[in-house]
């Protein structure tokens, strides 16, 4: 397990005040990022609080709060900034991601 943010990975200050708010009542809980197959560009973010930590995951703490990325998805969120967004018809957390070669108008899929 790696808790060293070699990705340069950054949080918004938006993105660490929500996922504050999401683990205040969950004990031992981490938010977790990854990556997995979908979307209209092959490639999609989600999004997990999660308390199964493996070997292979890496933990970056933020401000109080530690982001589990796994193994295979720390190459694809090197130099990214997670934020968040809170709009009258949708509230998520998205990546800005300076690998992305495309991404989708709805920013949640990409391709590298």
């Amino acid at each position: 397990m790696n808790t060293k943010n070699l990705l340069n990975l950054k949080l918004t200050d938006l993105a660490i005040k929500k996922i504050q708010e999401l683990l205040q009542c969950q004990l031992n809980k981490k938010f977790r990022i990854y990556i997995s197959g979908g979307g209209c560009n092959g490639f999609q973010y989600n999004f997990m609080i999660d308390d199964k930590i493996s070997e292979e995951d890496s933990i970056i703490s933020f401000s109080k709060i530690d982001v589990v990325v796994d193994f295979i998805s720390l190459q694809y969120l090197i130099g990214g900034t997670i934020d968040y967004k809170e709009e009258l018809l949708e509230s998520c957390f998205f990546v800005i991601n300076p690998n992305a070669k495309t991404t989708c108008s709805c920013g949640i899929s990409f391709s590298i």
